[in-house]
């Protein structure tokens, strides 16, 4: 479990001192997929650096498994960095070494055996999907594959926790997929915490579990990613989940009411709840306005119905509506 707290750090620039993370308290357990999340400038490369202490903070404490990281000997730290380890945006490779031997790398500086450090980077190759690169370089591969390389490094040393620093940015949408996958994969398999810093919130419903919106340096809003994404309470978390700026789903020249839906983790979508409505009732309903997004399996968000035939059909709906598992309906007026 990593734990933070009271976490702060500034800088001290030309133009003064910079706050970049104020008072700072989360709790990450073991098997997350935690994702920290907010716009360019929120503090979150520097909160990751502080997990692992390449950055100190100003105040606060890092615990892992209880250990206060920022009070152990630079040795002590090392063996911390072991078992925390991290991939970056920009791959950081070996451009000289093989893909072998850049995962050999950080099993070399920690005192194993050439032939045992060569079969664990054969096994880590196998892992992520290019058993046939280890002879090649770096500058032979892809984007995507040169991320696959970074993991494989990353995972040499058996490590308990994975930082990952927009380590999907620098790729396109359906490589940025694979590699969400891998990382997915490995904490299934392997039981690996994984911390995922992003200013994507598309990265964030692929794969985590958790969330932290960070705005400013503080911490606006935290919690289970389908909590945040059914409710957003912030004007950050608001400005994430509804990037367009929908989320009010007001319909403008639109007079009279109509309902709201709103979804919470419902699996209505997987089917068509407004059509089975209009086939099993005979209400019909017209889709005024949506914004849901898909979470493991599950829906998120708001819908805005009309409905014709007058108010037998309207209550005829709202009962139907209430009785969708993980659906809340309410009237809303949208005269303007």
């Amino acid at each position: 479990m990593i734990e933070i707290k009271n976490l702060s750090k500034a800088f001290q620039t030309d133009g003064g001192m910079v706050e970049a993370l104020k008072n700072v308290n989360l709790t990450i357990q073991d098997g997350d997929i935690y994702g920290i999340i907010g716009m360019s400038g929120a503090g979150k490369s520097t909160l990751v650096r502080c997990i692992n202490m390449l950055e100190r903070p100003t105040e606060g404490n890092v615990l892992i498994d209880g250990r206060d990281i920022g009070a152990l000997s630079q040795k002590e730290l090392r063996g911390i960095r072991r078992n925390v380890t991290m991939i970056f945006q920009g791959f950081n490779l070996l451009m000289q070494r093989t893909c072998l031997k850049n995962i050999c790398f950080p099993l070399e500086l920690s005192g194993v055996k050439k032939a045992e450090a060569k079969k664990r980077a054969m096994e880590l190759l196998e892992t992520v999907g290019l058993p046939d690169k280890a002879n090649a370089y770096p500058a032979q591969l892809s984007g995507g594959q040169q991320q696959r390389i970074a993991i494989a490094r990353a995972l040499a040393t058996n490590p308990k926790v994975l930082l990952c620093d927009e380590a999907t940015s620098a790729l396109d949408p359906n490589t940025t997929h694979s590699i969400l996958e891998l990382i997915q994969k490995i904490n299934r398999e392997l039981g690996i915490t994984v911390i995922i810093i992003t200013h994507q919130m598309s990265v964030v419903e692929e794969v985590c579990n958790k969330v932290a919106i960070l705005d400013d340096g503080v911490v606006v809003e935290e919690g289970a990613v389908s909590e945040i994404f059914a409710n957003p309470k912030s004007t950050a978390a608001k400005k994430l989940v509804y990037p367009d700026g929908e989320e009010p789903l007001a319909v403008s020249g639109t007079a009279g009411k109509s309902l709201r839906l709103v979804f919470n983790g419902s699996d209505a979508a997987g089917s068509p709840m407004i059509a089975r409505m209009a086939m099993e009732e005979q209400i019909e309903a017209n889709i005024l306005a949506a914004s849901t997004k898909t979470i493991g399996g599950k829906v998120f968000g708001s819908m805005l119905l009309s409905v014709s035939g007058g108010e037998e059909q309207w209550k005829k709906a709202i009962t139907y509506i209430r009785n969708v598992p993980d659906v809340t309906v309410e009237e809303v007026g949208t005269d303007v």
